[in-house]
């Protein structure tokens, strides 16, 4: 489902195949894995160094800054049709300030490439200058809910300037940095992506207040990713194809939905679905190294 706003010829989210159904199926992007920790622990996440899942929060290995110019190079003669160059972790972006390096790094060489952050939005209002000063074209936040009571369940705690916040009290901070975080970035003009993480039982029933809630604050794009049991969620049962589909449904009362999703590593390279070349662009053995979970 697509809206004029948000794919307009100007629209760096048409040439985005994480954003636009059309360029899903033409164009590729490359995934920089430069964060490595994350500001909160979500039940559901688990971060790894392997190269054989795919899903986020999983690369084969770390790559620094200074590497990115080079990295998108050789992503760019590995497949041409990339269009995006996107940090997606393995960690939160914004939690490091590895990301906002890579960026500048990146910018001074493929200025004309789009550039995409994905973020848990906790310090994304704080950092939203900087990004659009280094050419951010596209942004992904991840809001799981937008009631403490729910976010609570999902999130086990915050740090947030020096301070660890559990239950409800970290999920209420982290919902307004969120909220406030995407009506910032609409008020700039940025295309924003909404994903939620779909969790039978806890926020299945949440999902078109979450939907009318983040499309009220200016997100043009929303994308139900069904749970991958895991972690503190390992024995829980994935979301029916039944109650994807409702899910889906209620969104889609509010703002577009994209259905093509493909549950993308934090060092994916190539044209989703269809062409993956990460293993030939990172090469090497996994590392074995264990994540900070914040």
């Amino acid at each position: 489902m697509e809206s004029p706003p948000l794919f307009s010829a100007s629209s760096p989210a048409r040439l985005h195949p994480c954003f636009s159904p059309a360029a899903h199926l033409t164009r590729g992007r490359v995934h920089l894995p430069v964060s490595p920790s994350c500001n909160i622990s979500c039940g559901f996440c688990r971060r790894e160094f392997n190269k054989s899942e795919i899903r986020p929060g999983v690369t084969g290995r770390l790559v620094t800054p200074e590497e990115a110019p080079e990295v998108v190079a050789r992503a760019l003669e590995l497949c041409p049709e990339i269009s995006v160059v996107g940090i997606a972790g393995p960690g939160d972006t914004l939690s490091t300030p590895h990301a906002l390096k890579t960026f500048r790094a990146v910018q001074a060489c493929f200025p004309d490439l789009v550039k995409c952050l994905s973020t848990n939005g906790l310090l994304l209002q704080e950092r939203l200058d900087e990004l659009l000063q280094l050419g951010l074209g596209t942004l992904t936040v991840t809001v799981n809910g937008v009631d403490p009571l729910i976010v609570a369940q999902i999130v086990d705690r915050v740090r947030f300037h020096g301070q660890v916040l559990k239950g409800q009290a970290g999920a209420k901070v982290l919902i307004r940095q969120q909220l406030a975080g995407i009506r910032e970035a609409a008020a700039h003009g940025l295309t924003i992506k909404v994903n939620l993480v779909l969790i039978p039982g806890i926020n299945d029933h949440h999902v078109e207040e979450t939907a009318r809630t983040v499309a009220a604050e200016g997100a043009g794009l929303f994308n139900i990713i069904p749970l991958i049991p895991q972690h503190r969620f390992a024995a829980w049962d994935p979301p029916t194809e039944e109650t994807l589909d409702r899910a889906r449904r209620d969104a889609e009362k509010h703002l577009a939905v994209f259905r093509h999703c493909r549950h993308c590593r934090a060092d994916a390279c190539g044209i989703p679905g269809q062409l993956d070349l990460s293993a030939e662009l990172y090469g090497g053995e996994a590392v074995a190294e264990t994540f900070s979970h914040g």
